[in-house]
């Protein structure tokens, strides 16, 4: 009969057992590329890694939001796979994807970093200040440089706080055949929260001086609005998706007019 272990040596042998283990596993461990994540973590469309990226209800194929939103303006059908999204408002049927977003940034190294620096490139040069969500986003400290201005004198028609409503009004493009508009180019409006959808249309017709046979369709966050909706109304009903820094984001496009 054998004598029994020491401690020590029964101590040792199973430290280079469950290193050995261990050892086998990190081996058998397949090494992925990047390429191979190509078809799931890319934009079918502009062929870019995702940014926003946002998923077809219908099919589930994901796209960037902004590639999927100007890609409604122009079909009612997926990009992937031609299934008919809506007969009419495809935009209705389309969801953020966070998690996946999250995975893309993680995945792809400074992707998010860039998608950072960029849209702070593009608030700089339009002299905008930065969203909350960007600075909160930016690591280190963010210096933003706020220029005084003298206080402009009081108006004696106010709009009461509780009816006061700012929006930031977003073009995402115009439907192929629509050519004659000028830019809008005061994107960001204070009215009466009593105003309606209809008062924003005639606001942008007008400063883009568009022909009657051009519709404007106006999107927040996941929602068509119709022209009676008041914009106290949208502001309350929707999410804190649909707002920036306090405004409410409008998105419109121009479409060829069904009207005969």
């Amino acid at each position: 009969m054998s004598a029994p272990l020491s401690p020590s040596l029964s101590g040792r042998k199973s430290h280079e057992r469950s290193t050995s283990i261990s050892e086998s596993h990190s081996e058998e461990e397949p090494q992925l590329s990047l390429n191979q994540f190509y078809p799931y973590i890319r934009c079918a469309i502009c062929c870019g890694f995702f940014i926003d990226a946002t998923t077809i209800t219908e099919c589930l194929h994901t796209f960037c939001k902004s590639c999927i939103v100007k890609h409604f303006f122009q079909s009612n059908k997926c990009p992937t796979c031609s299934i008919v999204v809506h007969q009419t408002q495809p935009i209705y049927n389309i969801r953020p994807d966070r998690q996946l977003q999250d995975i893309v940034y993680k995945m792809v190294p400074f992707l998010e970093k860039s998608e950072r620096e960029t849209m702070c490139n593009f608030y700089k040069e339009r002299g905008l200040p930065l969203p909350n969500s960007v600075v909160a986003s930016t690591p280190g400290p963010v210096v933003i440089k706020k220029q005084k201005k003298e206080s402009p004198p009081q108006s004696p028609f106010t709009i009461p706080p509780e009816l006061d409503v700012s929006f930031l009004l977003d073009f995402v493009g115009a439907e192929e055949g629509i050519n004659s508009y000028k830019p809008l180019e005061r994107r960001y409006v204070r009215v009466s929260g009593e105003a309606t959808v209809r008062h924003v249309e005639l606001f942008i017709r007008r400063k883009m001086e568009l022909s009657t046979t051009c519709q404007v369709d106006m999107v927040c966050g996941d929602h068509l609005l119709d022209h009676d909706q008041s914009l106290k109304d949208i502001q309350n009903s929707v999410g804190e998706e649909a707002l920036q820094d306090g405004l409410l984001v409008l998105h419109f496009g121009l479409v060829l007019s069904t009207q005969s």
